[in-house]
Formats: C-alpha cells, sequence, structure tokens
C-alpha cells in the first residue's frame, strides 16, 4: 500500500508526463495533397489499375516522416478509386514530395460513373475529392483532404440548348 506521500508524488509524476507528452503534440497546418500524374497498371479480371502520383506540400516546420500511405478518391460525390503503399520516405519541412500509390478502380464503378456524367444534365463540369493518409508511429499520422472541380472536355458536357427544336 502506498503511503499519502508517495501516492501524491506518483500522481504528480504521472501528471508531468501526460502534460509533457500533449505538450509535443503541436499544432500543425494542413497538408496539402493532389494528383499530378495517372499511368496505367496492369489491372485483373474486372478492376482498373492506376498509379497515382500524388505532390504533397508540407507548410509546416518539421520534416513528416512517413512509413504508409493510402488515398480514398470520389467523383461526384461519390467512391471511385482507393489504394495503399508501404512507401516510406519524409515530406521535408516547408517542402514538397511526389508519392506513388497504386489505386483500384471497379470496372462496374467506373461504367456507372461515366453514364452519371454523361447521362445527367450536366453542368460541364466534375466535382472530385481526395482523402488521404500518411501513416506515422503512434499518434503521428498525418491526413489531407481536398476537392474541387473540372470542366469536361468540349463535346463530353451534355448541352440541352442545341438540342431544342
Amino acid at each position: 500500500m502506498l503511503s499519502g506521500r508517495r501516492l501524491a508524488i506518483a500522481l504528480l509524476s504521472a501528471l508531468m508526463l501526460l502534460t509533457s507528452g500533449c505538450a509535443s503534440m503541436t499544432r500543425r497546418d494542413p497538408v496539402e495533397a493532389y494528383v499530378v500524374g495517372i499511368e496505367p497498371l496492369q489491372g485483373a479480371g474486372l478492376e482498373l489499375r492506376m498509379l497515382v502520383n500524388l505532390r504533397v506540400q508540407n507548410p509546416n516546420d518539421a520534416p513528416i516522416d512517413y512509413n504508409g500511405v493510402s488515398v480514398s478518391m470520389s467523383v461526384q460525390g461519390r467512391r471511385f478509386a482507393s489504394g495503399v503503399s508501404d512507401a516510406a520516405g519524409s515530406v521535408p519541412r516547408f517542402g514538397e514530395s511526389v508519392i506513388d500509390v497504386p489505386v483500384s478502380i471497379s470496372a462496374f464503378r467506373l461504367v456507372g460513373r461515366a453514364m452519371e456524367v454523361l447521362g445527367s444534365e450536366s453542368t460541364g463540369k466534375i466535382q472530385y475529392e481526395l482523402r488521404g493518409k500518411l501513416g506515422g508511429a503512434a499518434f503521428n499520422s498525418v491526413r489531407f483532404h481536398s476537392k474541387g472541380e473540372m470542366e469536361l472536355p468540349k463535346g463530353l458536357a451534355v448541352d440541352d440548348s442545341t438540342n431544342r427544336n
């Protein structure tokens, strides 16, 4: 059984360890990531495989060391592709790195998204979203998220004004 004094010292020591651990978890500015290239990979059966090149920008004063990457892409608000990689490396402080991640797309999902975009009353724009994580030790994983829209090439966008009699 601990005496009152020993119990107080043990609690104080535990409190100091907890607060020093929280102090080391400094707030980071959000990491920026976007697709800079796509290369075809060999797929199997009813899947399409691609190697996605992600440019990851670190606006923070400390490098981001990672050991593993995961990414998920959505088009028009619906999941489109996902992938993981056991790549390891570092994104330098106030720097950037290109990280390659293989992703898979179901052929059914690809056809479904294409039909949704082309068959709806399209504005000629596709909304996309990219979410991912750079895996780190314990609580040091860094998540990223970006979204935006891109225009369909002319001729793919549906324009009902030209089809009226």
